[in-house]
C-alpha cells in the first residue's frame, strides 16, 4: 500500500508542509499521482534512515492479526550474526565480504546477490552517516527463511561508501527476511533504534557482541513499555 502526505507527516512526526518541502528541497522519494503525492513505504524508510530523521513507532505496528509475532532487533540480530575484521580494501572487497558471511539459505548464488548490491550502491550510496551503511537490494532480499535476520558486519578499515556526511564507513547492517512485510517492519526498527545514542555509539565503535544486544533490548524494552512497540512482537 502506497502512504499519502498525512500518513507520512504522522509516521516522521512533522507537519504535511514540511513533507512537501522535503519532496521539492531534500529528495524525499514520492510520486506525482492525480495531483496528490503517494510514498512507497521501503523507499520512505530507507530515506528517513539515511538522513537520520526518526520514525514513529507506529510504523512497526502494520500486521494482521492472524500473522507470526515478529522478532525484537535483538532476536534478529542473533539470528543473523555480529561479525567482526571482515577483511576490505575497496567497497566491493568490503561487500563481498559481508555477502560472505549473510545466513542465505543453499542454492542462493551470492555472486549474483553482490552484483544486485553493487548495482544499488552505483545508484546511490547506502551510507547513512557516522561511519554507518545498510546495503540492500532495489527489492527487498525475501527468501526461504523462517524468521526475519539482522546481520551486522564491522570491517577491518573504514572504506569510502561516498556517504552524504563524507565519512568512510566501517558498519554495516544487513536484512534478510521471510517476507516483503517483515523487511518492512525489520527496517523500521532498526532505524528507530539506530536513534538511540547509547545504541548507535556502541555500534560505531565496534562494541562486543553482547554489549550491541544489551543495548537493542533496552531500546526495544523501552519502546513496549511506552505501549508503542508493536502489538505482536516477539521478545
Amino acid at each position: 500500500m502506497q502512504l499519502t502526505v498525512r500518513q507520512v507527516s504522522g509516521f516522521l512526526s512533522v507537519t504535511e508542509a514540511t513533507i512537501v518541502r522535503w519532496i521539492r528541497q531534500r529528495g524525499l522519494p514520492a510520486q506525482h499521482v492525480g495531483g496528490q503525492y503517494r510514498f512507497h513505504r521501503a523507499e520512505l524508510l530507507e530515506w528517513a534512515t539515511a538522513n537520520q530523521i526518526k520514525v514513529s513507532p507506529e510504523m512497526f505496528d502494520d500486521q494482521d492479526d492472524d500473522d507470526e509475532p515478529m522478532p525484537g532487533l535483538a532476536a534478529a540480530l542473533e539470528a543473523g550474526g555480529i561479525h567482526y575484521g571482515l577483511k576490505d580494501s575497496t567497497k566491493e572487497v568490503a561487500m563481498r565480504a559481508l555477502v560472505g558471511v549473510l545466513p542465505l539459505p543453499d542454492g542462493i548464488d551470492r555472486e549474483l546477490l553482490l552484483r544486485l548490491f553493487m548495482a544499488r550502491e552505483a545508484a546511490a550510496s547506502t551510507g547513512i552517516g557516522d561511519g554507518i551503511a545498510l546495503p540492500h537490494v532495489r527489492n527487498p532480499i525475501v527468501l526461504n527463511v523462517e524468521h526475519p535476520m539482522v546481520t551486522l558486519a564491522f570491517l577491518e578499515r573504514p572504506v569510502d561508501f561516498g556517504a552524504l556526511d563524507g565519512k568512510p564507513v566501517h558498519v554495516l547492517f544487513s536484512l534478510v527476511c521471510p517476507t516483503t512485510r517483515s523487511h518492512l517492519q525489520m527496517l523500521a526498527r532498526l532505524s528507530y533504534v539506530l536513534h538511540d545514542p547509547a545504541f548507535r555509539e556502541v555500534v560505531v565503535r565496534g562494541g562486543a557482541k553482547e554489549k550491541i544486544l544489551a543495548q537493542a533490548r533496552r531500546v526495544e524494552a523501552a519502546l513496549s513499555s511506552d505501549g508503542n512497540g508493536g502489538r505482536k512482537a516477539a521478545p
